[in-house]
């Protein structure tokens, strides 16, 4: 999947071998946990002008390549605990053509590049093109590396857990609206 605005380009192509290359070191360090513990193989490349920008726009190009890989029928339901030293944070996803993110990341000690609003940009822009509801609470953590690092494993094993094949439709309705 692709997507070029003025502001960025990026490129998201899953289940093929490559490398994470966009630029940001700390977004490359974070996409690379989230990949690995949602057990799927990535390739990722971008340029940007601003953070904000590649990290929103990193999120709907993700959220757009997942939801093309969908199966007809998915677990649509994926969550974690993810413990990370001093922090622990719990990560729930539904895939339920919803888009809605709360995120509740609180540390003591900040730390260089790991910034709670790039994070948020990420979620948002990943909620609205996957079309997904998804929660991350910060049960515990002090240092922000730690929070953030566990809020991104989290959400690569809650989001490979939502997007398995399922045996039946996940909805009371009858409908999934993805």
């Amino acid at each position: 999947m692709k997507r070029k605005t003025r502001e960025t380009d990026v490129t998201v192509e899953l289940d093929v071998a490559g490398e994470i290359r966009t630029g940001d070191g700390v977004l490359d360090h974070l996409l690379t946990a989230l990949f690995f513990y949602m057990g799927r193989e990535a390739n990722v490349k971008a340029s940007y002008d601003l953070r904000h920008h590649l990290w929103e726009d990193v999120g709907i190009v993700l959220g757009e390549e997942l939801r093309s890989k969908l199966p007809e029928r998915f677990a649509r339901f994926g969550n974690a605990a993810m413990p990370m030293d001093d922090a622990l944070v719990l990560v729930v996803v539904d895939i339920s053509g919803r888009p809605y993110v709360s995120a509740e990341l609180t540390f003591e000690e900040s730390e260089e590049g790991f910034e709670v609003s790039l994070v948020r940009e990420f979620l948002w822009g990943l909620a609205r093109s996957l079309k997904a509801t998804i929660h991350v609470k910060t049960l515990s953590g002090v240092n922000a590396h730690h929070v953030i690092e566990a809020a991104f494993k989290g959400l690569g094993v809650a989001l490979g857990r939502a997007i398995q094949e399922s045996g039946k439709l996940e909805s009371t309705k009858g409908l999934l609206e993805v």
